[in-house]
């Protein structure tokens, strides 16, 4: 949510919370509400609401559990660590509207089949999360986000009666073809999101697990049956489009990644040529190569190592992203050579023929987009390997 929303639906959110204690109507409608995807990397993959209409009381409340604010004290250091707290916002659905109406994004609205009891229960247990003490909870984007939280309400008011038809978990997916889905491959945020994920994102992903996505949660909810008096029915007793835009077409920016690194490769391997043709090493390349790939890989191992995230651990990235490679930029700028420099090299080179295997055998896929890198890589260092053997003759 972006932050100039936070301030004004964190005052609509406390309202009137003593309303818990109103009975709804048989009127009264519980709302499972789906936004299409916005333009920036944190909407790209939609979102997901619950409504609670009641003409009778005239109540028409949205529970929004995607709320956070970049000012709450700590919030990219607890980020970084993997500590993001969001919030749970109650507030009227008009607000909610307007919000997507200006962003021109589609929403939908499915009317569950329930119960008076089973509404009034939906009503008690989201007033009760809205409270001050309640409200914030520990977010993952993959395993406790808003789409999931309404899932994981659903089944803890209606238990057994509900039945989540697991129709689209035959196409066997894993957690990282369902993002890469939702991302243009040639996009920074997919990049970045595929660097910090591990293997953990590459096992094939449970039904349940489909969704964390909001549109498969709305198919979730499209399909799922509910048993009244053992017979099943639709849960989803009507499906409205509130708001009918079409999705906007991303354009790849015209600073992709594959297009820098492609650049960046190629100067890389033009300047190894000229090292190979005049016997000569430009210590510069070297020590940037090193630095940055060093670097990168400090920060992939802070989050595998010190933080919560859930899905930084067995990052293979770290083949290529060498966390010690930092120190040994500094090495790469002296003309002295070190005899133990050509075993590390030797190190580095099979970490990198490794790559192709795991990518092959899926243990994990790396972003396409690092490609032209690997490969400057896997080139010099095959330059510097041999360059350091000959000058030991």
């Amino acid at each position: 949510m972006k932050k100039k929303y936070f301030f004004l639906l964190f005052f609509l959110s406390i309202y009137s919370i003593g309303s818990a204690q109103f009975q709804l109507s048989e009127d009264s409608e519980i709302s499972i509400i789906t936004a299409g995807p916005g333009e920036e990397l944190y909407e790209a993959f939609g979102h997901s609401a619950i409504r609670i209409k009641d003409p009778v009381i005239n109540l028409d409340i949205i529970y929004n559990y995607g709320i956070f604010d970049f000012d709450q004290p700590n919030f990219y250091t607890n980020f970084a660590k993997g500590n993001m707290i969001y919030s749970l916002a109650r507030y009227d659905f008009k607000y909610f509207l307007a919000n997507y109406k200006r962003d021109q994004r589609w929403l939908k609205q499915q009317v569950l089949f329930l119960t008076l009891q089973e509404k009034q229960a939906y009503f008690s247990y989201l007033e009760k999360n809205a409270l001050q003490e309640n409200k914030n909870y520990l977010y993952d984007p993959y395993f406790n986000n808003c789409a999931t939280i309404l899932r994981d309400i659903t089944k803890s008011i209606l238990g057994a009666k509900v039945e989540f038809n697991t129709h689209f978990s035959v196409s066997e997916l894993t957690l990282r073809q369902l993002t890469n889905n939702e991302i243009h491959w040639n996009s920074w945020g997919r990049l970045g999101l595929n660097l910090i994920a591990g293997t953990k994102l590459d096992r094939k992903a449970s039904f349940e697990e489909y969704m964390y996505l909001p549109d498969y949660l709305y198919s979730s909810f499209k399909n799922a049956t509910i048993f009244i008096n053992n017979q099943p029915k639709k849960i989803v007793e009507r499906e409205d489009f509130i708001l009918n835009f079409s999705e906007k077409k991303i354009e790849t920016p015209l600073f992709n990644p594959f297009l820098i690194m492609s650049i960046f490769s190629f100067l890389g391997l033009w300047i190894t040529y000229n090292d190979f043709k005049n016997n000569k090493r430009t210590r510069t390349l070297d020590f940037t190569l090193f630095f940055m790939s060093g670097l990168i890989g400090c920060v992939l191992f802070f989050l595998w190592v010190l933080s919560s995230h859930s899905t930084a651990p067995n990052n293979l990235n770290v083949l290529w992203s060498f966390a010690p490679n930092i120190f040994i930029s500094f090495v790469m700028l002296q003309k002295k050579h070190y005899k133990w420099l050509q075993r590390y090299l030797l190190v580095l080179l099979v970490f990198l023929a490794i790559i192709p295997f795991l990518w092959l055998a899926k243990v994990q896929v790396f972003p396409m987009t690092i490609i032209p890198i690997l490969v400057l890589l896997f080139v010099r260092y095959l330059f510097l390997y041999h360059a350091l053997f000959a000058s030991k003759k």
